[in-house]
């Protein structure tokens, strides 16, 4: 298990880490599934893909998609990629209560069982339990972390007895749940306002959660199920919002760092969206192994997409072209559930954040018939001809050098991917 080798390898002093990609975007995966740039390893490659409570639940949450259906998702697209899915590994993110935390604990325990044991059954292994919110029916004030441990660990009783009873009807035995402990993060998404820093946690808090979390899993009767606890979620001191990024300073995080390399597990870093690829190296290097991006790699589609955009404005009369960047921004402002309480500001404001804010918003918004429709008539435009070389080092300067050098085809859908993979290439070039 790639899991059990990340961690072996740090406690030797090993710089081994893995990407969680966190994005259910069809591009985002191909690129993932295809090769990548010269940096990337020859190697066959292990890929960690991972889909959060909101996302993928029991009730098809904002994707459509129960678990069942987004390992078939997943599946498919790693058939027509090539890539054997036996090297996929599927995470689930932030699995608790968070989707009915305004209903009484009992309701909101009872679903997240639902939701526990269909990821389990769906072939989930890697499985972050997450019941650190207040319910419905819990006093004010912050959750006691004595009970929310006592909720993971009931959780993790669920996935136990799903594994254990999947393992029996289906005969074999790999595969078991591998648990991430841990909700110290950053707000899912980037933050919503300009932050000078963030705290990082200190090791006598991450301490806290490791004993207080073993103690749940013992009373629950799951001393083997904790030999399986791979990672605990802190916060290094990494945040992005709209416009802002603040980068892993190592200096701060010395003292966290050092703590758990005497403990049999290793940190899981969220929100690691547009660091550097020294800071991504260096996160690793301090044990941070588990690297979740997300945002970060819709925006470089969402680039790649604007670039052809203005490759197709020089080359085809206006009232020919798909004018995907009005199309996009007339839907968001038609439908603004998934970005109006997020971006603040006056109207030019918010229209400059619908386009360009690293919190990605535009993310919920591609699979939108009206959207999906102009990126093909797009796509159509630009596949009749090479683009001259010219646009291509104007709009898309790195990938006009690749194909260049023959790295990749002078065809929009190769640049496409190229925008994700470059971003890719930055946590593979981190993380060996």
């Amino acid at each position: 298990m790639v899991l059990d080798e990340i961690v072996k390898a740090q406690k030797r002093g090993e710089a081994k880490g893995i990407t969680s990609i966190c994005s259910a975007h069809p591009w985002v995966l191909k690129a993932a599934m295809q090769k990548g740039t010269p940096r990337d390893s020859e190697s066959l490659r292990v890929l960690l893909i991972e889909s959060t409570c909101n996302q993928v639940n029991q009730f098809g949450g904002y994707t459509s998609m129960t678990p069942k259906d987004f390992v078939a998702y997943v599946r498919g697209i790693a058939e027509e990629n090539s890539f054997p899915f036996e090297n996929v590994i599927l995470g689930g993110d932030h699995l608790g209560p968070n989707v009915w935390q305004n209903e009484p604990a009992d309701s909101a325990m009872q679903k997240s069982a639902v939701l526990m044991k269909d990821y389990v059954q769906a072939g989930f292994v890697k499985i972050h339990l997450d019941c650190s919110m207040r319910l419905g029916d819990d006093p004010q004030g912050a959750l006691d972390v004595g009970v929310s441990a006592k909720r993971a660990a009931q959780l993790a009783k669920v996935a136990e007895d799903t594994f254990s009873l999947s393992q029996r009807e289906r005969g074999r035995s790999e595969g078991a749940p591998r648990y991430v402990i841990g909700t110290e993060v950053p707000v899912p998404g980037g933050a919503h306002e300009h932050e000078e820093g963030v705290s990082v946690t200190k090791g006598k808090d991450a301490r806290q959660t490791i004993e207080v979390t073993r103690e749940a899993f013992y009373r629950e009767g799951l001393q083997s199920a904790w030999e399986r606890v791979t990672g605990v979620v802190v916060q290094p001191g990494v945040e992005f919002g709209d416009d802002f990024v603040l980068e892993y300073q190592p200096g701060k995080a010395k003292e966290l760092s050092r703590f758990i390399e005497d403990q049999s597990m290793i940190y899981e870093a969220h929100s690691t969206d547009y660091q550097t690829c020294d800071a991504l190296r260096n996160l690793v290097r301090d044990h941070f192994a588990i690297l979740k991006v997300g945002p970060g790699l819709t925006f470089a589609f969402r680039e790649a997409v604007f670039a052809l955009a203005m490759m197709e404005n020089e080359l085809f009369p206006a009232d020919e072209r798909s004018n995907i960047i009005s199309v996009l921004d007339d839907v968001m402002i038609h439908h603004p559930e998934h970005w109006k309480k997020y971006y603040r500001g006056n109207e030019s404001e918010q229209a400059f954040k619908r386009k360009y804010s690293l919190s990605d918003r535009v993310r919920y918004y591609w699979p939108n018939p009206q959207i999906q429709s102009a990126l093909e008539k797009l796509l159509h435009h630009l596949e009749q001809k090479p683009t001259p070389f010219s646009l291509l080092n104007q709009f898309t300067p790195l990938q006009y050098k690749r194909i260049r050098r023959g790295e990749i085809e002078n065809a929009p859908k190769s640049i496409l991917l190229g925008y994700v993979q470059e971003v890719l290439s930055e946590y593979q070039a981190a993380q060996s």
